[in-house]
């Protein structure tokens, strides 16, 4: 049956999918076929260092083989030049600032949906079609619409939510209505050999490679005093960059004397001083936040970017995470974001995502992160705004 995420009658126009190797964009390529479209496929390359975690190669010939499978063309292409220097040269910067970024949100609006789709336009293609588990459609006025995978588990509508509305209304999402199961067993029973691929997990161009290793690579690490709540040094950290809100191990400082045995949070960091803040408790006012500035906002509906706003509607601060009510203003390109329950981890650098139901408004960069329901005279509340608006 033809998704009603796709054109409702196939015509002579080129569709170009962007082929990953993996069984996603492989049923993609499969169920537009069968509807009657002209199909091409193309494989893009992101990164060049050719080391024993990169896996382009092997993802390469998987996307050859499911291809000739299905008899369709495969471009490939590479762009890691432009991805060191629109993605990953970005992460760097984000990552020396001592936040927490998401390379994949600016991938996708920098190289998929950015350079990619010119460059399959180039290549004859009035449509792109990828195997992100989302859905598009258009309201009663025309406007398009990004909607959630009809897979709550697999969504991905967070990643794509600074994809340009224009792009969306070219881009076709095959499998958006399909849980995942269901995509391994059309693989399988199509003969696509990826149809049992595992997914891929992290960041792109990490891979499956020790990420401090990898991040030291490019950036210098410092060490520095790890303290406590009430400013106590209980142990030493190996550089600010390494660390996340909310991170549980690696922080080497269990068994402490004359402390608890609980497990021990990371609760904020201070960059001017190269201090990291741990607690013991995963529901400490450090960790906890009731509200949060955003920055770089981008809405999909176009008529409401740049406009002043204030309305309610749910939030995620991070991928995979149930929606939070919340209320928002909003002006230009930055927001207050007051959550109607304070959630944990909430972490500059990371994107927050507003939705209405399934519909995907928008989201931008957070910026800074509150808990007004700390006592101002609270030495953590120093901690929290020092920390969220350093570099900001």
């Amino acid at each position: 049956m033809l998704p009603r995420t796709l054109p409702s009658r196939p015509d002579s126009r080129l569709v170009i999918v962007g082929m990953s190797g993996g069984v996603d964009s492989a049923v993609s390529a499969l169920l537009l076929r069968d509807a009657g479209f002209d199909v091409q496929g193309l494989f893009m390359s992101n990164w060049d260092d050719g080391d024993a975690y990169c896996t382009a190669a092997e993802d390469f010939q998987d996307a050859r083989r499911v291809c000739e499978l299905l008899g369709l063309p495969l471009h490939r292409v590479s762009f890691a030049s432009e991805y060191r220097e629109r993605v990953f040269a970005h992460f760097l910067r984000e990552y020396q600032a001592g936040r927490t970024p998401n390379p994949d949100v600016l991938c996708n609006r920098e190289i998929k949906f950015g350079v990619c789709l010119n460059y399959m336009h180039r290549l004859g293609a009035s449509w792109i079609a990828t195997g992100h588990y989302a859905r598009v459609d258009c309201d009663g006025g025309g406007r398009q619409r990004l909607l959630k995978g009809a897979d709550a588990a697999k969504d991905q509508s967070y990643f794509l939510h600074q994809v340009a509305p224009a792009a969306l209304s070219k881009t076709l999402f095959p499998i958006g209505h399909l849980d995942k199961e269901e995509v391994r067993r059309r693989a399988h029973a199509a003969g696509l050999a990826v149809f049992d691929k595992p997914d891929s997990t992290g960041i792109c161009f990490i891979g499956e490679r020790p990420f401090e290793a990898f991040l030291s690579q490019y950036l210098r690490q410092t060490p520095g005093p790890i303290e406590n709540a009430e400013g106590t040094v209980i142990g030493e950290h190996r550089g600010l960059a390494l660390y996340t809100l909310g991170q549980r191990s690696g922080l080497g400082i269990g068994g402490r004397s004359g402390a608890a045995g609980a497990p021990w949070y990371v609760a904020d960091k201070r960059p001017e001083r190269n201090a990291l803040i741990a607690v013991q408790d995963q529901g400490h006012p450090l960790l906890m936040s009731d509200a949060f500035d955003v920055q770089e906002l981008h809405w999909l509906d176009e008529a409401t970017a740049g406009a002043s706003v204030e309305f309610d509607c749910a939030v995620k601060t991070r991928y995979r995470q149930s929606d939070l009510p919340c209320h928002v203003q909003a002006g230009d390109r930055s927001a207050r974001v007051v959550l109607r329950a304070a959630a944990r981890a909430v972490t500059p650098g990371q994107y927050a995502v507003f939705y209405d139901g399934d519909e995907c408004l928008g989201g931008g960069v957070i910026a800074r992160r509150f808990n007004t329901r700390m006592t101002h005279g609270a030495r953590g509340i120093a901690y929290t705004a020092s920390f969220s608006a350093e570099g900001s």
